[in-house]
C-alpha cells in the first residue's frame, strides 16, 4: 500500500458482497454484536489474516436492504464491519451503518487505510467515504504491521493502527474493559470458521489441537 493510496472508487450502493456474516459474536468488538465481512480488498497487508478476501471475485452479491434487515433481526448490540476492506465498499456499508446507528445500535468498523488516507479521499470528494466514516462510532484504522503485533489492546493486529471514537456508543470504558477473544466455530460439515483475533503462534496451536481432538473421537 502507498501513502497516496485512497479507498476503490465508489460502487452500487444497492448490493453488498457479502463474505461472511455472523449475526452474534462477542469476538468482534463490545458485547454481542453481528459481524459482516465483505469480499474486496485493495491494501494486500503482509501476514493479512483474511488473504481469501483479498479478491473482488466471490462472496455473495446480497440486497442492501437484505443485509440490513438480517443485521436488525440479530437483535444485538451493534455492527462490526471487516473484510476485505469496507471502505473498497463504503457505499452499500454507509448505508448499513447509517441504518443500524437509526435504531440506536453502534457500529464498530475495521480499516487497513490509515485516518490520513480516508480524510484525504473526503477531502477529495468521496461522499461514500464521508457517509461511512459518519455513521461509525469506533474507527480501527491503519495496516496491518507483522512486526508491531499489538498484545496489549482488543481487536486491533498492530501497536500502529489507531482507535479513533467518532461517538459516543462505544467509549474508550468499552475497549478498556472488553478483552481479545477467539471464537471458532464447527460447521455441520466440519468446516471450521474462525471470528477475533490472536497471533500466529496461539492460532496454530489451537487450530493443532482441535484437529488432534477431533482425530481421537
Amino acid at each position: 500500500m502507498s501513502l497516496t493510496s485512497e479507498p476503490r472508487p465508489p460502487v452500487e450502493a444497492g448490493t453488498v458482497a457479502v463474505a461472511r456474516l455472523v449475526e452474534r459474536t462477542t469476538a468482534e468488538g463490545p458485547g454481542e454484536r453481528t459481524a459482516l465481512w465483505v469480499q474486496g480488498c485493495t491494501i494486500h497487508c503482509a501476514g493479512c489474516f483474511n488473504p481469501h478476501l483479498w479478491t473482488f471475485r466471490g462472496g455473495t452479491p446480497t440486497p442492501t436492504a437484505e443485509v440490513l434487515a438480517r443485521i436488525l433481526a440479530a437483535g444485538t448490540e451493534g455492527l462490526t464491519l471487516l473484510g476485505g476492506e469496507p471502505f473498497d465498499h463504503a457505499a452499500p456499508l454507509a448505508v448499513l451503518a447509517a441504518g443500524v446507528r437509526a435504531e440506536g445500535r453502534s457500529v464498530l468498523t475495521f480499516s487497513g487505510y490509515t485516518t490520513a488516507q480516508l480524510n484525504r479521499a473526503v477531502h477529495n470528494g468521496r461522499g461514500d467515504v464521508a457517509a461511512l466514516l459518519d455513521a461509525t462510532d469506533l474507527l480501527i484504522a491503519g495496516p496491518y504491521v507483522a512486526a508491531l503485533v499489538d498484545r496489549a489492546r482488543p481487536w486491533a493486529g498492530s501497536t500502529n493502527q489507531e482507535y479513533v471514537h467518532r461517538g459516543d456508543r462505544i467509549p474508550p470504558s468499552a475497549v478498556a474493559a472488553t478483552p481479545d477473544r477467539l471464537e471458532i466455530t464447527v460447521g455441520a460439515d466440519g468446516t471450521l470458521a474462525v471470528s477475533g483475533w490472536a497471533d500466529d503462534e496461539t492460532l496454530d496451536a489451537l487450530l493443532h489441537d482441535l484437529g488432534r481432538s477431533a482425530r481421537t473421537r
